[in-house]
């Protein structure tokens, strides 16, 4: 009886991962998370296969949402300068998804069991939402770019042109380009 628990406890952990050391190198992340319990090549390729984005884009897109952090959340705000207070937004997880999102993900997707720390979930919101963003606004499925900032902004944001007077935004979706590329380039060879 001791076994059933003992692959229960490394099931369990195998979702726990923690952030790869070197995030700006998609072939390290792959060597480092590949094994037993943990495949991100293998869950990206899926993904892509899925929604026809290409690995890069998913990829760049969480480096620069989360760096590959599995619990990642926006800084909490201050009461009177010091006393920790509410966050800025729902945002979790690799993905930075926020909660109203991923619910209507997990419905839509029939993927109620998902969860945001968990690499292979929040890949695949990620080329799902890419691709929802597609469909809704013409958007190229390698268009790093512009996919994150309607990623960042929404669909209707991004419609609106609201990432427009929003530098964070610009920053991120340049940033997010700017990776998409580099893992392009690194995948080829690896």
């Amino acid at each position: 009886m001791r076994y059933p628990v003992a692959i229960m406890a490394l099931l369990l952990l195998g979702g726990c991962a923690s952030a790869p050391k070197n995030t700006t190198n998609s072939c390290a992340i792959f060597r480092e998370q590949s094994g037993f319990l943990t495949n991100w090549r293998g869950a990206a390729e899926r993904t892509s296969a899925e929604f026809g984005v290409p690995v890069s884009v998913l990829m760049a897109t969480i480096q620069a949402e989360s760096n590959f952090e599995p619990r990642a959340r926006p800084p909490r705000r201050q009461l009177l300068g010091f006393i920790p207070w509410k966050r800025q937004s729902t945002a979790y997880g690799y993905a930075q998804a926020l909660n109203g999102t991923w619910s209507d993900y997990q419905s839509r997707t029939g993927r109620s069991l998902s969860r945001r720390n968990n690499f292979a979930d929040a890949i695949h919101f990620v080329g799902w939402y890419h691709h929802q963003n597609h469909r809704q606004t013409g958007i190229a499925l390698n268009d790093a770019y512009n996919l994150y900032l309607a990623y960042y902004s929404g669909p209707a944001g991004y419609a609106r042109g609201s990432w427009k007077s929003d530098p964070a935004a610009r920053r991120g979706a340049r940033r997010a380009a700017d990776m998409a590329a580099r893992y392009e380039a690194q995948l080829r060879s690896c």
